[in-house]
This record gives structure tokens, sequence and C-alpha cells, in this order.
């Protein structure tokens, strides 16, 4: 990974500018979706804002004791990564980039340590991602997941290392 990105705790004590920054990331991800229901910019925040909020409340629930770390570039918040450890599995929560920080490595190197993580323990990597998410599918398979599950919204991806596999 470029020596200008690095990963920092995200602040749950009430840090504003870390809840700020999550919702706006929260927001582009969902915008093109959001934007082509045809509502007014009010009507799209107020509905991002509960979803974003939603969400937030699952994770700290379903979650709870998962990694979660602000991706930074030149000290700058450019994406956020979330990621659950038990005794045999690395699992992938949530992973995500500004658009304008998508497709220059970032992602696809962050999940490479997770891979030589899962390689060095034996762990299975899981993940799982919306089955409209063609660009993230794209990489995931290239980075050798494989789709173990899938149900009407999501593909469960996992990939598999044995101990010291290269």
């Amino acid at each position: 990974m470029a020596s200008s990105i690095r990963l920092r705790p995200y602040d749950a004590s009430g840090g504003q500018a870390d809840e700020d920054f999550l919702f706006r990331l929260y927001a582009t991800a969902r915008e093109e979706e959001v934007s082509a229901w045809g509502w007014d910019q009010t009507q799209q925040q107020v509905f991002l804002r509960m979803q974003y909020k939603a969400q937030r409340q699952w994770y700290a629930v379903a979650y709870a004791g998962a990694e979660h770390r602000i991706i930074l570039e030149n000290d700058q918040p450019v994406g956020r990564i979330l990621v659950r450890r038990a005794k045999d599995s690395i699992e992938l929560v949530d992973i995500s980039l500004l658009p304008e920080h998508r497709n220059r490595g970032i992602g696809t190197a962050l999940v490479g340590e997770l891979i030589q993580e899962s390689r060095n323990s034996g762990a299975v990597v899981r993940l799982q991602v919306l089955r409209t998410n063609h660009r993230a599918i794209r990489l995931y398979r290239r980075l050798g997941f494989v789709i173990a599950s899938e149900d009407e919204i999501r593909y469960q991806m996992e990939l598999k290392q044995s101990r010291g596999e290269s």
C-alpha cells in the first residue's frame, strides 16, 4: 500500500468530524441510486440520514467488537474499513471510498492485507457485496473470492486460505 495511505481508529466517542465524514461517504455510495427516484435534494438528504443512522446502529449491534478504521490518504479521510475477526475467519463487513479515491488501488491493497493475514493464520476471509455492485464483484473475483451463497440482494463471498499458502 502506498506510504501516503494509513488507517486510524474511528472516533466513536462523539467525534463529529468522523460522523460528518462517514455520512458523506455513505451518501456518495447511494447517490446514483437515490437521485434516480426523482426526489428533491431535501427529500434525498432526509432519506439518506435516516438510512445512515440505521446502518450505523445495525453495525454497532451486529458487529460489536469489529475493528472500525478511517482510511486516510495524506492524512485526509478518504474511506472506511470495518473488519470483524474470529478464531477461524476474517469478515470484511464494509469497505468504502469516496468516488474520487476509487480505482486507484487503495481498496485492493487493503483487501490484499486481509488476504495476507488469512494466509498467515489459515482463516477464511468472508464478505458480502450487493449484487448490483459489479465493480466490487469484479475486484473480489480478481482477488480469488468465490460466491459461497446468495440471496436476492447480496452475494456472500469467501476466500479460503491454507496456512502458509502464498
